[in-house]
């Protein structure tokens, strides 16, 4: 069985958020157990595992995230890195439908170029007092805070650019915080410090009690992030700059209640996996 690594939203290797991808056999899922114990071995915050459907089916193939501790509901990530790894891998041009176990099918597009298209639900938020403990998590004080609804992660809104990326949280408050509230994770954002920098805003996503203290660039956040800055900044198409270590570049257009992301990929590694349980 092929499994691969790739880095997402980025044009070069070692940036971007890395996702592991496995193209398994058609048939059954494996065992659950042994889809976590590959996402742990492989360590990076989601790991695809894509099964193919036959024809006539609603989808195309049926798609499923783990972190290397939980299943998590949603990747835009890993999702366009399983598109990325379809058209090397496969040679599949275009349209790809995916049936998600939580979100419904899931469309990508890939062109010949290596540009993917998501489609996927928009996760507009409703205004929440701040959090008590929130800005000690964080260690700054947030000017809102936004519930994401089914999504299930809070958007914290800083003043600035520097402070999103001059944050330094204390993860294990916001793991216990995260754990109180029932939320998957904690978005950061802020305006971008110029507008001929290139994107619209910044962004940072910690989910440590998901087992992932930061995510590199966070693909399911931004349909959240698409519709609070359409509204606040009035353009549909935007561009949004996840500012870890890594970086990476999610291009960002709203169609009602639909957000499309897009962004290209780069396979770092293509290699056999050897563990039964498959």
């Amino acid at each position: 069985m092929r499994i691969h690594v790739v880095d997402a939203f980025t044009d070069r290797p070692f940036a971007g958020n890395p996702a592991g991808v496995c193209l398994l056999p058609a048939g059954e899922w494996p065992d659950d157990t042994w889809m976590r114990q590959v996402a742990a071995e492989l360590n990076h915050s989601e790991t695809a595992f894509a099964l193919p459907l036959p024809g006539g089916a609603e989808a195309d193939w049926a798609i499923r995230w783990f972190t290397p501790t939980v299943e998590a509901t949603l990747c835009g990530h890993a999702t366009l890195a399983t598109a990325h790894t379809l058209r090397t891998e496969r040679g599949i041009l275009g349209t790809v439908r995916f049936r998600s176990r939580y979100h419904g099918v899931l469309v990508t597009h890939t062109d010949e170029a290596g540009g993917v298209s998501l489609d996927f639900p928009a996760a507009p938020g409703t205004e929440v007092p701040v959090p008590e403990g929130l800005a000690e998590a964080l260690t700054v004080e947030p000017e809102s805070a936004w519930h994401t609804g089914r999504l299930g992660d809070l958007l914290a809104v800083l003043p600035d650019e520097a402070a999103v990326r001059d944050l330094t949280p204390r993860l294990d408050a916001l793991a216990a915080l995260t754990l109180r509230d029932d939320l998957r994770g904690v978005i950061v954002t802020a305006p971008a410090a110029r507008g001929d920098a290139g994107y619209d805003f910044v962004s940072r996503f910690f989910a440590p009690a998901r087992g992932i203290p930061e995510d590199p660039v966070t693909g399911s956040a931004h349909t959240a992030l698409a519709p609070y800055w359409t509204a606040r900044l009035g353009r549909d198409q935007l561009a949004g700059l996840q500012v870890s270590a890594r970086t990476g570049l999610v291009r960002t257009a709203l169609h009602g209640d639909r957000v499309h992301l897009s962004g290209t990929a780069v396979t770092v590694l293509d290699g056999t996996l050897h563990l039964p349980g498959a």
